[in-house]
């Protein structure tokens, strides 16, 4: 049997304040000029690779110099230079760049604990293999819609020479390596720490403000209606009033006569504050008991009956929109390359269209996944689920539409998506969102504590 792709990614956490922004945008740029897309990494967040000096106009070969030593190897200022052009040039195209000596500070130290992490990955022996730094080259040229020679011509043009942003991509999946061993592996979250949140978090929501969930008909009255033409539609609502008042549904009344957009699903509007209904709708109700009814009451837009639905504190039902998909997955190996696996699924996929072959059939036949068997079908999955390439790609589909080939990490896709349904999470689903809430902060407040750490024993001299 086929291993299945792992769907899941974690989200990797940064420090704060400038700080933190100075660290995404090291590791977060994919340095093409033009550009500026983003990477993602197995494990990680985001990571990319850096300038080299001439990158920056600066000649490494005249006016260079040491500015830290960290545990006998040195930081240049053309290296901090390079690494600052570019911060510069990112933060400037989101509209806002401290100053320069604040700046410079902050990117010599984010170079500091690089260097200082990337001596103790090379202690604890920890090297991506070189077949990970291919696919995270693949993955920069493909973000940035580039062939692989043509990334080498964009980085050449730019003055950066290809084995140093290889080497550049090495050191940042060596750090996301690092941080992976020594941090998010040991952040653990107990049934504990899941019940003390829920507790506070329901604490807070009975303090808080009151939620009414309401339903209304509406029956709209024009600006300009006469006075024959508003009694009309008033005896259109009193009749609405009747109808419920006999035992017809509310819903099925609603669907019938409103001229609300909530018709569709029954009048609701769902549960709020207060705060965010209108006055005349709160004062309503404000009597009544849950499945009372008032109106109809006259607003300018018109005749309202209004039925109370719920009236608590506390917390409202979460729910996440679920996309049914399946796909066909090609892996890609010596013998099947990334051209050859895109050419064979865009045949498929004009086939399906052509009602020549089937979607299922195709999957079972050809899917190196371990869905293959269930004809591609992944089943019901909430946002988050699967690796980011796939499902923006899966997100942008409409039931029934099958997207263009699609590579991820784990190969070549095809996806088609069958349906989509909004569903409210199950105390066990509330759990696991609340768990992983609590594990991303727990890693970075323990990435943060261990960056200090790492800072603390490494031996750093500041030359000028």
């Amino acid at each position: 049997m086929t291993k299945h792709f792992s769907p899941f990614v974690s989200a990797q956490s940064l420090p704060s304040g400038l700080n933190r922004l100075v660290a995404a945008l090291t590791l977060a740029a994919v340095l093409l000029p033009a550009s500026a897309q983003t990477l993602r990494l197995p494990g990680a967040a985001r990571a990319a690779s850096l300038p080299s000096a001439a990158a920056t106009g600066t000649d490494s070969r005249s006016g260079d110099f040491i500015v830290a030593v960290v545990n006998s190897e040195p930081i240049t200022n053309n290296e901090v230079q390079a690494r600052l052009v570019r911060i510069e040039q990112q933060l400037s195209r989101q509209g806002t760049v401290p100053p320069r000596n604040q700046l410079a500070r902050e990117v010599l130290e984010r170079l500091i604990l690089e260097r200082a992490q990337l001596q103790l990955a090379r202690t604890l022996e920890i090297r991506p293999e070189e077949a990970a730094v291919d696919q995270a080259v693949a993955t920069v040229a493909r973000q940035n819609k580039l062939s692989l020679d043509e990334l080498k011509s964009q980085l050449a043009a730019d003055g950066m020479d290809f084995t140093r942003f290889r080497a550049d991509l090495r050191d940042e999946l060596t750090l996301v390596r690092l941080r992976e061993r020594e941090v998010d592996s040991r952040v653990k979250i107990s049934e504990q720490d899941i019940d003390q949140f829920l507790r506070e978090r329901d604490a807070q929501a009975q303090a808080g403000p009151e939620l009414l969930n309401i339903a209304q008909i509406l029956v709209a009255v024009p600006e300009t209606a006469t006075p024959e033409q508003v009694s009309v539609l008033q005896a259109k609502a009193e009749r609405a009033v009747a109808r419920i008042r006999a035992g017809e549904p509310f819903a099925t009344v609603a669907a019938e006569m409103s001229d609300s957009p909530e018709a569709a699903i029954g009048g609701e509007l769902g549960p709020r504050p207060a705060e965010r209904l209108p006055t005349l709708f709160v004062d309503a109700v404000r009597s009544l008991q849950a499945g009372g009814l008032a109106g109809p009451l006259r607003s300018g837009a018109g005749f309202h009956v209004i039925k109370l639905i719920e009236k608590k504190r506390g917390i409202t039902a979460l729910s996440v929109t679920q996309t049914r998909a399946r796909h066909i997955l090609l892996r890609l190996s010596p013998e099947l390359r990334e051209q050859a696996a895109k050419d064979k699924l865009a045949d498929f996929k004009r086939r399906i269209a052509a009602g020549q072959a089937d979607f299922a059939t195709l999957a079972r036949e050809n899917s190196q996944d371990g869905s293959a068997k269930e004809g591609g079908d992944l089943g019901w999955a909430s946002p988050g689920m699967f690796v980011p390439e796939f499902e923006q790609v899966m997100n942008q589909l409409a039931p029934g539409q099958v997207a263009d080939p699609l590579v991820s990490r784990f190969g070549v896709h095809l996806i088609e998506v069958l349906e989509r349904r909004e569903k409210a999470l199950t105390e066990r689903e509330e759990r696991e969102v609340v768990r992983n809430q609590l594990r991303e902060k727990k890693i970075d407040e323990a990435f943060n504590q261990w960056l200090q750490e790492v800072r603390g024993r490494a031996y750093v001299e500041f030359r000028n």
